[in-house]
């Protein structure tokens, strides 16, 4: 089921919002009066490289939607033409070019994950609308280009930009090519193209993106004869100086087969206290007066994580649903928590991988399950899980061993029946110690 159903547009002061919530970094003079004078289009522009977002996008796909919210008319632009280039900005190395084909499919499948936020399909007037600049511009001769907009920019004002000065003082030995260089006359173009067939006044990004979407502003300025405006949201940092939304395994993304909900929900839960105080802010759509309530519980009981919790809970329904959710808290409580043998197997694959990543684990024959493997093979002989078979004996007899969560004793026999997924037995020492049989 999707966030997202006809509703009653609300008239709130979307740079106010931002605001209190530490999403605005900066804004140019005149967009707050601007955009309470009435409806107003604004766009962000997505990288259309994979066919997901990852949480890295979140926050400008939270500003859209706060956009929305407030009544103005949020564009979600695809970049198939300048994802086809390279944005210098923050970046050490060029993109990969890909081809159209490529470039639909993940067209889709983002259209797919925005509409969890967006409302694409209302008959309301602010309705979002989805749009690529591959579209308007693989049409666009190289001369037409530089004859029509190449000619109103100087290369001066171009050098000024901090992306360019950056990714030339830098010491990669490539440099940087015209290619890249031209990126902000793409995407500053694509806002002139907006302005000219949307009536879009306002484009939003990342605080990297500022001298991009202001080279967009002067070419609405210079050639559309109008006026465009710029607001950027700080980049997400995690109070400990490690990179957000990056874990071991890479990115978090929303797609669930890229990022299991369970592994998305551990990470949001795992966030420390400071950031989590800043994220629910930022990546949720609770009131100010409820977050200041739950920051408030928070610091009287830390120890509880109520504030990582309800994180974790209105991010994962979101992005992915309730029942998600409910299944990532009951896969957390098998690790973490009192669980069954009956919750264990409930589990799917690619979550109880997940779960027990990192846990040693041994192969063990189906013919071995099939007669019926013995407790000190289990635990010694054939795995090595403990040193042992004299440690496997008395382990068992002081009752600390555990088959699928539940304590067994040395007369007990592993079999079929004790399969989750046909292929794991999951053992235990104590509370903290697991070991995976893995029965192939």
């Amino acid at each position: 089921m999707h966030l997202i159903q006809k509703e009653k547009t609300m008239t709130k002061n979307f740079v106010e919002e931002l605001k209190w919530r530490g999403m605005l970094h900066d804004a140019m003079p005149g967009t707050e009066a601007h955009l309470l004078s009435g409806m107003q289009a604004a766009y962000v522009g997505i990288d259309p490289t994979a066919d997901s977002l990852h949480i890295g996008h979140l926050v400008s796909v939270m500003m859209l939607r706060h956009f929305q919210l407030a009544g103005h008319k949020p564009f979600a632009l695809i970049g198939g033409a300048t994802g086809m280039i390279g944005d210098p900005s923050g970046k050490s190395a060029e993109r990969n070019l890909l081809d159209e084909q490529t470039l639909r499919h993940n067209q889709a499948a983002l259209k797919e994950q925005l509409s969890r936020f967006l409302d694409f399909e209302s008959d309301a007037d602010n309705a979002a609308v989805l749009v690529n600049n591959y579209d308007w511009m693989k049409d666009f001769s190289f001369l037409d280009f530089i004859r029509d907009v190449g000619k109103h920019i100087t290369v001066n004002y171009m050098m000024a930009k901090d992306s360019v000065k950056k990714r030339l003082s830098s010491e990669a030995k490539e440099g940087m090519s015209f290619t890249e260089f031209t990126y902000q006359l793409v995407q500053g173009y694509d806002f002139l193209h907006l302005y000219r067939s949307h009536n879009c006044t306002l484009q939003m990004g990342g605080s990297d993106q500022w001298g991009n979407i202001t080279t967009g502003t002067e070419l609405i300025r210079r050639i559309g004869g109008g006026k465009g405006f710029a607001l950027t949201c700080p980049l997400i940092t995690k109070a400990d100086g490690t990179k957000f939304g990056k874990t071991e395994s890479g990115n978090v993304w929303l797609d669930a087969k890229r990022t299991s909900p369970y592994r998305f929900y551990q990470y949001w839960l795992n966030t420390s206290d400071d950031d989590a105080e800043k994220y629910i802010k930022i990546f949720t759509f609770l009131s100010k007066e409820t977050i200041a309530t739950l920051i408030q519980e928070h610091k009287a009981a830390p120890h509880l994580r109520s504030l990582q919790k309800k994180l974790a809970s209105e991010i994962t329904t979101m992005v992915h649903s309730k029942e998600d959710l409910d299944n990532a808290i009951k896969a957390s409580g098998i690790l973490f928590g009192k669980s069954t043998s009956t919750d264990l197997k409930q589990l799917d694959e690619s979550t109880f991988l997940d779960i027990f990543e990192g846990v040693p684990k041994a192969e063990i024959a189906m013919s071995e399950i099939e007669q019926g493997l013995d407790m000190i093979g289990a635990l010694a002989a054939k795995t090595k899980f403990l040193g042992s078979n004299g440690e496997a004996r008395r382990e068992l007899k002081q009752n600390s061993i555990s088959v699928n969560k539940e304590k067994v004793t040395e007369a007990y026999t592993i079999t079929k029946k004790d399969l989750v997924n046909h292929k794991f037995v999951l053992l235990q020492r104590g509370k903290k110690n697991y070991f995976v049989l893995v029965v192939k």
